[in-house]
């Protein structure tokens, strides 16, 4: 689907969670001013509903795996 939008896959998946609502906020991790810049350019990308149900419908088969803290994180945690 990246390559159909002409995008990077990492721009899709930020504006996948993009198009999820004002209250979903990614927050994309880079050590490079040319990611800060293509991970800036994916609010530039619209998905259709058709497409943002395809990626919903992709990702529901994917296992969660893994705690999403580690022990000592989540201590902080609804304490």
């Amino acid at each position: 689907m990246a390559v159909q939008k002409g995008c990077s896959p990492a721009q899709l998946s930020l504006a996948w969670l993009l198009s999820k609502g004002p209250n979903i906020v990614p927050i994309p991790g880079t050590k490079q001013l040319r990611y800060l810049d293509e991970n800036a350019a994916a609010a530039q990308i619209t998905l259709s509903i058709e497409e943002q149900q395809q990626l919903e419908s992709a990702t529901e088969r994917l296992p969660v795996v893994g705690e999403r803290y580690t022990v000592e994180g989540m201590k902080g945690v609804n304490a």
